[in-house]
């Protein structure tokens, strides 16, 4: 018996690797569930920003990771439960907060939609290689921001431009090196796993 990896068919995300099941409904609800448990865990690891409503958070380049590894359909359900369940009422928002009235939820509907592109640019192998895990994770990125600081920017009455003082600019270099550990991580994971895109 062979012990070389099986061929991964076209457009296949790492969660699709998982060994076949009978239930894959069941597997894919686990993935959700695990994703937005996942998500709100990163979300606890905070550090607040001086003169800013807005932390770093872990819950960002969870949001991307989950998108990437699980695709487009499960990486917006993990998303969309972790945004729901949060506004009602569940403490795992950043900072242990929930409901609708924060300044930084826009981040949160930014990162629903960022899982659900970076997941459609994973099926198209944008995780296979650093380079286009680097695209992939910027472009994940600039979708947060622009849906967050427009919406802090409402939420506050800042303009726009304190909006982006206070919910882009002081998160740039770790958005950087979130995208590095990215560029490391995923790529290696797909070579690790013996499959090239």
């Amino acid at each position: 018996m062979s012990t070389a990896a099986a061929p991964v068919r076209s457009g296949a995300v790492l969660a699709d690797l998982l060994p076949a099941a009978r239930h894959r409904y069941a597997v894919d609800a686990a993935l959700v569930l695990g994703g937005a448990a996942l998500t709100g865990i990163a979300a606890q690891i905070a550090v607040p920003v001086p003169g800013s409503p807005v932390p770093v958070t872990g819950q960002t380049f969870a949001a991307l990771l989950i998108g990437t590894a699980l695709g487009a359909r499960r990486g917006f359900l993990s998303l969309a439960l972790y945004a729901l369940v949060g506004m009602a009422g569940m403490p795992w928002f950043a900072e242990a907060s929930s409901g609708w009235s924060m300044p930084s939820l826009g981040y949160v509907f930014g990162m629903l939609l960022a899982a659900t592109v970076v997941g459609a640019l994973a099926r198209r192998g944008g995780d296979r290689s650093m380079l286009r895990t680097a695209g992939t994770m910027v472009l994940g990125s600039a979708i947060i921001y622009a849906i967050g600081v427009p919406y802090l920017a409402l939420s506050t009455g800042m303009s726009m431009s304190a909006a982006v003082a206070a919910g882009l600019t002081p998160f740039l270099i770790g958005d950087a090196l979130k995208a590095a550990l990215a560029m490391g991580v995923l790529p290696t994971t797909w070579k690790l796993l013996g499959h090239r895109g």
